[in-house]
């Protein structure tokens, strides 16, 4: 249960804190001073989005601070725990939610900063918010449907179909692509045949086209080769008609000679040199006898490796830039082939799985439709009822659960029995709502058969059946009864004193026949000061209550006007007083005072977010 609301630079909103308790509440005031921005501070604390055109004049952001009695175990203090939060002590979850006006929002759930989704989805379990928009949106088949599984309560059930149709879908594009490939395929096997053919035909080794071209230019430049390797041998040991003199090993050999006759110890250490220098120079020449030793000219050789390096080059010019790169190609192309020749089993393996999930889909469809129908006729039955109660006793309400065959070929069939049945991404069904608005009306889809009084009082109907189906403990609306006046307006007012009885309900109105069902009445005057204008809020009770009812009849507070709030209160004290004996079960909450003592008791005192309840708005 929401027990305090604090809001500050939303609107014509300075700083206002609203204390909250059971029963039915609702918030009344002129046009234009700011009763709506209490549903508005609610929808952010909900996980609205954040209007930085909403914040005040002159302030830099708007706060929304809401206290929740909670208590442990429940689903909001789960969620606000994941979050790093935590409850009061005495077991109320505190949620915050700010907008700058520069369009930065942050959020806090249990005295911790938290995900925006954090706190949607921990309010989502403790408030619900129904407001003029939503009796639009009843108008389109999605929202019907939306209504109808809400009541069903096939969250969980239509997660699954959707999953399972993600992953049909997707195993039938799969198949669908492979088969519209399957000509390229076919030539894409063929060049890669022909490719490992060529390349098993021909062998190439592991960087053999940079051995090949390394022993074909020795062999084409033999002769060169042999004369600067001989003339480089004679030049270090001479040759025939060479003297040992003019060879490098004995010029270096004499000179050695020379230096170590010689008893100086400087001329001693250049001769050692000069020994390891002419040991270096004999296995120099001995290297070179041995090079010319092989270096024999052999034609026949390198027209062999010629044209090897012909048949490497025709593969790297096809396959790579060097032999290296032709056999990862063959490699590659061979893990290639493998698969392509497997892919007729992946078609059939493909085909069989989408077939397996179309069945799958096809039979959590069916669990859909046949919650659907049940439901469907539950909810039609309870909410004709409840138009009973809202002044459209003649009125009949029919929740339509229809299929549409689609051809077998259709890329979104599936087979349930004996039909092929289109399996859109919400199910199998489509859903409408059907109104007929007396006896001998028509029955008709409600964006056809409904006026705007008649379509607020359908969703208001609709919605008290949901609120007994669901655990939110607060409902807020929002001018609800917008297009119905009189009798209708009487009913709607009961009505919601009647699910005020089991829930928190909070409701904007401009209605006296509504205000005057409240357990506890808000309201909320404009002031101006200069260029400002500014807001405040008030309990009203007393003749301060009927003062405000003979505002909302007529405009003037005159005697008559108060009279009639008078009588307005009296007959609503009284159904109230009447509806209650007749409710089996249900404790009667009515004191003699009109409601507003009611809305005092039952409510633990707590810590505040502010002192003054009726501080200015």
């Amino acid at each position: 249960m929401l027990t305090e609301l604090r809001i500050t630079g939303l609107g014509v909103i300075d700083d206002a804190v609203l204390e909250l308790h059971s029963g039915l509440t609702v918030v009344t005031g002129e046009t234009g001073a700011g009763k709506t921005m209490v549903v508005t501070a609610l929808g952010l604390i909900a996980g609205g989005r954040g209007d930085a055109a909403r914040v005040r004049i002159g302030s830099e952001k708007t706060t929304v601070e809401a206290r929740f009695e909670v208590g442990e175990g429940s689903a909001a203090g789960a969620i606000a725990a994941a979050a790093g939060g935590q409850l009061d002590d005495d077991g109320s979850l505190i949620a915050l939610r700010t907008v700058s006006s520069d369009g930065r929002t942050r959020a806090h759930l249990g005295g911790r900063s938290a995900p925006v989704a954090s706190l949607t989805e921990a309010i989502d379990t403790l408030l619900a918010i129904h407001g003029q928009s939503e009796a639009i949106t009843l108008l389109r088949p999605t929202q019907q449907r939306a209504v109808l599984d809400r009541y069903a309560g096939l969250h969980d059930l239509l997660g699954q179909y959707r999953q399972l149709r993600k992953e049909w879908l997707s195993a039938r594009a799969e198949l669908a692509d492979r088969v519209a490939r399957i000509q390229e395929r076919a030539q894409r096997e063929q060049v890669l045949r022909l490719g490992l053919e060529e390349i098993a035909k021909i062998a190439p080794l592991p960087a053999e086209d940079r051995e090949i071209a390394a022993e074909s230019r020795r062999l084409d430049n033999a002769d060169a080769l042999r004369s600067a390797a001989d003339e480089a041998r004679v030049s270090l040991v001479g040759g025939e008609d060479m003297s040992d003199a003019a060879q490098a090993v004995g010029m270096v050999e004499s000179a050695r000679k020379l230096l170590e006759s010689s008893d100086d110890e400087r001329l001693q250490q250049i001769a050692a040199g000069l020994r390891e220098s002419s040991a270096i120079l004999t296995d120099a020449a001995m290297e070179l006898s041995a090079y010319l030793a092989d270096l024999d000219a052999d034609p026949e050789r390198l027209q062999e490796l010629l044209a090897r390096q012909a048949a490497l080059k025709a593969l790297t010019r096809r396959y790579g830039s060097d032999v290296d790169d032709v056999l990862r190609w063959s490699t590659a192309a061979a893990q290639e082939l493998a698969d392509l020749d497997s892919s007729e089993e992946v078609l059939e393996g493909l085909r069989q799985l989408q077939q397996e999930k179309a069945v799958k889909v096809a039979k959590v469809g069916a669990e859909l439709t046949a919650h659907r129908s049940a439901a469907a006729a539950k909810l039609g039955r309870l909410a004709t009822s409840e138009l009973e109660n809202l002044a459209m006793g003649r009125a009949t309400l029919r929740i339509g659960v229809s299929q549409q065959e689609v051809a077998v070929s259709h890329e979104e069939s599936v087979t349930v029995g004996k039909r092929h049945l289109l399996a859109g991404p919400e199910g199998l069904d489509s859903v409408e709502i059907l109104l007929t608005s007396h006896a001998d009306a028509p029955e008709l889809p409600l964006q056809r058969g409904a006026s705007g009084g008649e379509l607020s009082r359908v969703m208001l109907a609709l919605e008290v059946v949901l609120a007994e189906a669901e655990p939110v403990g607060t409902l807020v609306f929002d001018e609800v009864d917008a297009g119905v006046g009189g009798r209708a307006a009487t009913e709607i007012g009961r009505l919601l004193a009647r699910l005020g009885r089991t829930h928190q309900v909070i409701v904007v109105t401009h209605l006296a026949q509504v205000a005057a069902f409240a357990d506890r009445q808000l309201v909320v005057n404009a002031t101006e000061d200069g260029a400002v204008r500014s807001s405040s809020v008030r309990a009203a009770t007393g003749s301060d209550r009927e003062t405000e009812l003979a505002r909302m009849l007529g405009g003037t507070d005159t005697a008559t006007a108060r009279a009639h709030a008078a009588d307005l209160l009296s007959a609503a004290r009284a159904q109230i007083a009447r509806d209650a004996r007749t409710a089996v079960g249900v404790e009667s909450r009515v004191p003699a005072n009109a409601g507003e003592a009611v809305s005092k008791s039952g409510v633990p005192a707590k810590r505040k977010l502010a002192k003054n309840p009726a501080s200015p708005l």
